[in-house]
């Protein structure tokens, strides 16, 4: 089956009618999903999406697709990536299908598969499906073709799921929270979730109308929330990215807490409460600071290379719940099969009722070194401009110049046609002059 010619890191992924994501070949995918699944000795296969309009062309190309393999198809309408993989899971179905791009803009969207036990597909069934790929397309028998329905209750009962990895004794009665759902797939899910636990809820990004997804707002714009927050003197924000498997969150002054923070909140809590499973996975990119905290907790602490899917290999591997990612992947394999926005921030409204803590007093537990994050574009992407020799010199003059006391990372985005470009330290300027040197070089070498 050899290289990977279509799934990344998180599924298949591109702009809208270019590349693979367009209905000739999202026909071909179903088809090949579903004849792979058949052979797993399956029939059915949930399909859930984001808020994007092309969501409507993929969900009836896929639908097609498995229908001509013999599969019938579950139909979701949009709902968050993690509530796919559960409703994978309570429906026993073969497979679950994601229709979304996470984070990106409207124009943008992609493929992803959950497993039957709500897990990310295995890499050996990914490289059948694209194996599958390669061979003619065929169809069975009218009389065997799959069916579609669709799933009414699906909100409703991920709902009651969020609810339920709630503590039953604690409360949201008394606290004002300010959710930003990105005009996402949790915009219906979100606000009634804090509601019913008893929070007085402000929404914004709740208004999807097929193309301002993740516009302006949720976990990778910020601002808004920021505001909201502190323009309605709320206790916290929570905000979701456009698929609600990633959650940045806001104290009452308006401080933004990252993946790493709400990582080491849920951990610490853990810990003190007797449940900790090991250690915590984070990534190439948590922040020094992290992993020098749980060392004063005597916490074991690991790095996988960057993506939620590896930090749930390592995870899996060494047998720990609990790992995350700065940017808001949020794991803890004792209540969900993979990263779940919602149910991370409740867990950290847990951690603080428990405490008797606000955000701002629970998520300082360690002291942050300052990281520079910056996003180089490129055009070709068969060309390695990382290993280009004017962008290794940059980075081993910068290494040299940091010394002990800080480190350089430079990766491709598994999503995206971008090159990041990190460096931390414990000095702010450092991390910013030495960032912005490298990204320079690797502009002049991409572009």
């Amino acid at each position: 089956m050899g290289q990977r010619k279509y799934f990344g890191t998180d599924g298949i992924r591109g702009k809208v009618g270019e590349s693979n994501i367009n209905p000739e070949f999202v026909i071909k995918l179903g088809w090949a999903a579903g004849k792979v699944l058949a052979g797993h000795g399956t029939n059915k296969v949930l399909i859930g999406k984001d808020t994007r309009i092309s969501g409507y062309m993929l969900e009836s190309s896929l639908e097609a697709g498995l229908s001509a393999a013999g599969i019938d198809s579950g139909l979701l309408g949009p709902m968050p990536t993690p509530a796919i993989a559960y409703l994978t899971k309570t429906f026993r179905s073969e497979a679950g299908i994601v229709i979304s791009a996470s984070h990106n803009p409207y124009y943008d969207n992609g493929i992803k598969f959950f497993s039957a036990d709500g897990y990310k597909l295995d890499d050996d069934i990914e490289l059948a499906i694209e194996d599958m790929l390669d061979k003619p397309m065929t169809c069975v028998a009218s009389d065997k073709l799959g069916k579609a329905t669709r799933i009414n209750d699906a909100a409703g009962r991920y709902i009651e799921f969020c609810k339920g990895s709630f503590p039953s004794d604690l409360s949201l009665t008394g606290l004002k929270i300010v959710v930003d759902c990105a005009h996402g797939a949790t915009y219906h899910i979100a606000p009634n979730v804090l509601r019913e636990l008893g929070a007085t809820v402000v929404e914004i990004g709740t208004a999807p109308n097929g193309l301002n997804i993740n516009e302006g707002v949720g976990a990778t714009s910020m601002d808004a929330i920021v505001e909201k927050v502190k323009e309605t003197n709320a206790h916290l924000g929570f905000a979701l990215d456009g698929d609600g498997d990633r959650i940045m969150m806001v104290d009452h002054l308006g401080n933004v807490i990252d993946g790493d923070q709400i990582v080491y909140m849920i951990a610490r809590d853990a810990l003190k409460n007797g449940r900790m499973q090991g250690g915590v996975v984070g990534t190439l990119m948590s922040n020094l600071g992290l992993e020098i905290a749980f060392s004063k907790l005597g916490v074991p602490f690991a790095r996988s290379k960057v993506g939620d899917r590896y930090v749930m290999e390592m995870l899996q591997q060494k047998g720990w719940a609990i790992g995350g990612e700065n940017s808001g992947h949020i794991l803890n394999l004792a209540t969900s099969s993979t990263g779940d926005g919602i149910i991370a921030g409740l867990q950290v409204i847990a951690a603080m009722l428990r405490s008797d803590l606000d955000l701002h007093d629970l998520s300082n537990g360690f002291d942050m070194y300052p990281q520079c994050l910056v996003n180089v574009r490129y055009q070709d992407a068969s060309q390695d401009y990382l290993a280009h020799a004017d962008v290794q010199n940059a980075k081993q003059e910068a290494e040299a110049a940091l010394g002990k006391k800080g480190r350089v990372l430079l990766r491709k985005s598994g999503t995206e046609p971008l090159i990041r470009v990190m460096v931390e330290s414990d000095n702010e300027g450092h991390s910013s002059k030495w960032a912005e040197h490298i990204a320079e070089t690797v502009r002049k070498v991409a572009n």
